[in-house]
Formats: C-alpha cells, sequence, structure tokens
C-alpha cells in the first residue's frame, strides 16, 4: 500500500512538471506571435520612412492593360494608373521603381514585400478590405459584357451560363463570370482576352467599359461589341500591406491635391477626355 502511494505521487509530480512546461510553451508561443505581429506592424508603419530615406517607393503593375498599365509602341510602361503613380510619387518626394508581374501573382508579390503598393485598377472589395489596405478610390467603371460581332445570342449576363469566358482567374470580373455560371478560361490581361474572343475560341469576356473603349479607340475594326453593361459600377484604388497607415494617408494627401489643382483632370482627359472621378 505504502508502494503505490508512493507511485501515485510521483505520478502527480510528474504530471503537474508536464502541465508546468506545457504552460509555458503555450504562453511562449503566444508571445512569439504577438510579438511577431507587433514587429510587422512597426514594419508597415516605418514604411513611408523607409521610402523617403531610400528615395524610392516600388510599385506592382501588371504592364499588360490598357489603357492603365501598359506598354506604348516604344517600349515605355504607360497608362493611366502609371501617370497616376508617377505623380503620387512625385509629390511624396521620390522616384518611382516599377516591378512588372502578371496579375495571378501580383497579390502574392505584395504579400511578400516584393513592391510598397500595387497600381493596377484593383476593385475595392469587402474581402480585399480585410487583408489588405486601399487608397481613396481614383477612378469608379462599370463592368461590361463583351462579345464577337457575330454572337446574336448573348444578350445579358445570364445568357453566358455554360459558356467559356477569357477572364483573369482572381479579378472582379472572373468572380462576376463565375457568379453567372460561365466556364473561365485564364488569361494574362484584356490583349489576351480580346484576342481569344475575336479568334472565336472562348465566348465572352467581362471587363472594364474604359478598357473596352479604349479598345476600340485603338482598333475601331475590331470584331467585337458590348452585349450588356452591368448596373453596380466598382471603385478601384491603390492597394497596400495590412496597416501601412502613414503610406495610405500620404498617398491619399497627394490624390486630394491633384484633384484639387486640377492634375488629376487633365490626366483623366489625357486617357478618356472626361474625368473619370465623377
Amino acid at each position: 500500500m505504502k508502494k503505490l502511494t508512493v507511485i501515485f505521487a510521483l505520478l502527480l509530480s510528474f504530471m503537474f512538471v508536464l502541465s508546468a512546461c506545457g504552460g509555458k510553451d503555450e504562453k511562449k508561443d503566444q508571445k512569439t506571435a504577438v510579438n511577431t505581429e507587433e514587429k510587422k506592424t512597426a514594419d508597415n508603419q516605418d514604411l513611408l520612412k523607409k521610402i523617403q530615406d531610400d528615395g524610392k517607393i516600388t510599385i506592382g503593375t501588371e504592364g499588360t492593360y490598357p489603357p492603365f498599365t501598359f506598354h506604348d509602341t516604344s517600349g515605355n510602361l504607360t497608362g493611366f494608373d502609371v501617370d497616376l503613380a508617377n505623380e503620387v510619387a512625385k509629390r511624396l518626394g521620390v522616384k518611382v521603381e516599377y516591378k512588372e508581374t502578371q496579375w495571378d501573382a501580383m497579390f502574392a508579390g505584395l504579400d511578400a514585400k516584393r513592391f510598397d503598393m500595387i497600381a493596377n485598377e484593383v476593385g475595392i472589395r469587402p474581402d480585399r478590405q480585410k487583408k489588405y489596405d486601399f487608397s481613396d478610390p481614383y477612378i469608379t467603371s462599370a463592368g461590361v459584357l463583351i462579345v464577337n460581332t457575330s454572337n446574336t445570342k448573348v444578350k445579358k449576363f445570364e445568357d453566358i451560363k455554360g459558356l467559356n469566358a477569357a477572364q483573369s482567374l482572381t479579378s472582379n470580373y472572373g468572380d462576376m463570370a463565375k457568379k453567372y455560371g460561365a466556364n473561365l478560361v485564364g488569361v494574362e490581361g484584356f490583349q489576351q482576352a480580346v484576342e481569344l474572343l475575336v479568334q472565336k475560341r472562348v465566348d465572352v469576356t467581362i471587363n472594364d467599359k474604359l478598357t473596352y473603349l479604349d479598345y476600340k479607340k485603338q482598333k475601331p475594326d475590331a470584331p467585337i461589341k458590348i452585349a450588356a453593361t452591368a448596373n453596380d459600377a466598382s471603385s478601384s484604388g491603390f492597394m497596400f500591406r495590412k496597416k501601412s497607415d502613414k503610406l495610405v494617408d500620404a498617398v491619399n494627401k497627394a490624390l486630394k491635391e491633384m484633384v484639387d489643382d486640377g492634375t488629376y483632370k487633365k490626366i483623366s482627359e489625357k486617357w478618356f477626355g472626361e474625368d473619370v472621378l465623377k
């Protein structure tokens, strides 16, 4: 009986030690997680200072999405978003370094700190706002359903169920096509989507109305047309990692100044012939 009592006491002691060690490890893990989160916050809060100290802001963009971000006939990166971003950088007192990335890899590039912000007509959506910070909206436009001119069957978004839609797979318009039951065919940008549409290798594409109008301005004979226009217009903004408050505030200040002094209107009219912020 005495031996059993001793064994029982030893077991209790061992369990107490294990419990204490587990508690310490749990607290240590919690403390490490808190410290990691605090470090991320501090890094992002100091991002504006780092950018100003380096004299450079790194911006992720697609470079294949006219008229927002694309290459002109000389091979230079240009577009509405590029002009806006260049002007913002100028007002921050820094130079710009662009890193061109396919749309489907762009968010991961921001997460990995390959760039400080994204300038690529990124739609401001609740699901994205949970993970990222956005500037104030700098443009608003509606989505349009685009088909080959020979297509007489597709007249509304509901008609695309079961059809093949050329879309950037993680874009707002890709989500819209999926919602209406289309089969998504992944593309790198609008240009590739239109090529597939012209060749009749896909049935439709959903994209930004301003992008379509610009394309038709450049290629008026392209055999494509708008079959339907979405009722809800979407707003776009520059996108940042979460808790980049100081940088976001500085960018918003620059955007407001551009609107107030007429610079925004000038850039907008250059690309669209009108002030697209209104």
